[in-house]
C-alpha cells in the first residue's frame, strides 16, 4: 500500500491563492456595476439634466400650519388700532404651530364701500424666517378676509 501525502504548506498556499482570486473577482464585479453607468466613450444618448436633477416648486402648498398662521396674522392686522399703533410694530404668535412674527407696516385704504389693510410681516417658524406681504379686507358681513398673503 502506497500512501501519498501532500505537504500542508502547499495546500495552504493554494487555498489562500483561491481566496485572493475570489476576492479580486468579487471586487471587480462590484466595481463594474458602479462604473457601467459612466459614459466613458460617449456612446450613450445625451441626458437632459433639468429632468434628471428635478426642480423645486416655487410656492409650497398651503398646509394646515400655514393656513393657521395666515389666520393669526389676519387677526393681528384686523384687530390693530391704527390710531394707537401708528408706525409701531405689531407682534403676533401662533401657539398651535409655534410660529411668530412682527407686522411692521399696516396701511388702511378705502376702495368704495370696502375697507382693506395692506401689511408686511415676518414669519419665524421651524422652516426659517420669511417676509410676507398681504392684504385683508372687511367683508359685507363684518368679517375680515385675507385676500393676499405672498412670500417675498
Amino acid at each position: 500500500m502506497v500512501v501519498i501525502a501532500k505537504s500542508k504548506s502547499r495546500t495552504k498556499r493554494s487555498f489562500l491563492l483561491g481566496r485572493r482570486a475570489a476576492a479580486l473577482c468579487l471586487a471587480g464585479f462590484s466595481l463594474a456595476g458602479c462604473t457601467s453607468s459612466l459614459d466613458l466613450f460617449g456612446s450613450s444618448p445625451k441626458v437632459d439634466r433639468s429632468i434628471a436633477t428635478g426642480t423645486v416648486p416655487g410656492t409650497p402648498p398651503h398646509t394646515g400650519a400655514t393656513l393657521s398662521d395666515e389666520a393669526t396674522v389676519r387677526n393681528a392686522v384686523s384687530s390693530a388700532d391704527l390710531a394707537k399703533v401708528g408706525a409701531a410694530s405689531v407682534p403676533w404668535a401662533n401657539t398651535a404651530t409655534g410660529s411668530a412674527g412682527v407686522v411692521s407696516q399696516i396701511h388702511e385704504a378705502r376702495n368704495g364701500e370696502q375697507i382693506c389693510r395692506a401689511f408686511t410681516t415676518t414669519r419665524h417658524s421651524y422652516e426659517g424666517i420669511a417676509m410676507f406681504s398681504g392684504q385683508t379686507c372687511l367683508t359685507g358681513s363684518g368679517d375680515w378676509m385675507l385676500t393676499a398673503f405672498d412670500r417675498q
